[in-house]
């Protein structure tokens, strides 16, 4: 095989769906609660704080209680009507770099999985749900016990968090 070539490693994600009986607008408000509401830029905070020590405790400040930050929005609700979809789908990108370097410490590939994507919908009768694919079962594709470790770690989190927004 040249060094051109692409190297295929099949993987099975994992899907979660956490059905709620909040209204669209309720589960967005408790997981915009927990990881805050304006996304934090990770990168500059890392271009001010030189040192692993400083940087640490300025992304501390920004964790909500479940150990996440907002990252980044997509409202697909905002666009999709268009194609006649008439539903609220937002999609959010939370994470912690203090959660993600445990596991691209062990393999830096895990970075295409770090931060984690959260897509909250709107579902018939005022109801709602919170749907991700589970970090592990993304990032750890070939045999790392220490990945393997650190990743289920932010499974654990995510799961919790995922609970408790939407009330199940």
């Amino acid at each position: 095989m040249s060094t051109s070539d692409p190297q295929t490693i099949p993987f099975d994600g994992v899907r979660l769906r956490y059905s709620s009986t909040k209204s669209f607008d309720e589960l967005v408000n408790a997981v915009l609660n927990d990881v805050g509401r304006e996304p934090v830029p990770i990168d500059d905070i890392g271009k001010l704080y030189p040192d692993w020590e400083s940087y640490e405790h300025e992304v501390q400040s920004h964790v909500g209680p479940h150990g996440f930050m907002l990252f980044g929005s997509f409202n697909h609700g905002g666009w999709i009507a268009k194609a006649g979809i008439h539903r609220k789908v937002l999609r959010l990108v939370i994470g912690n770099p203090l959660i993600a370097i445990t596991m691209i410490s062990h393999d830096v590939t895990a970075g295409l999985f770090a931060p984690v994507e959260l897509l909250l919908t709107e579902e018939e009768n005022d109801t709602s749900a919170l749907t991700y694919v589970v970090p592990s079962s993304l990032m750890v594709v070939e045999p790392n016990p220490p990945l393997l470790s650190a990743a289920q770690a932010l499974d654990a989190k995510l799961a919790a968090l995922a609970a408790d927004v939407s009330g199940t």
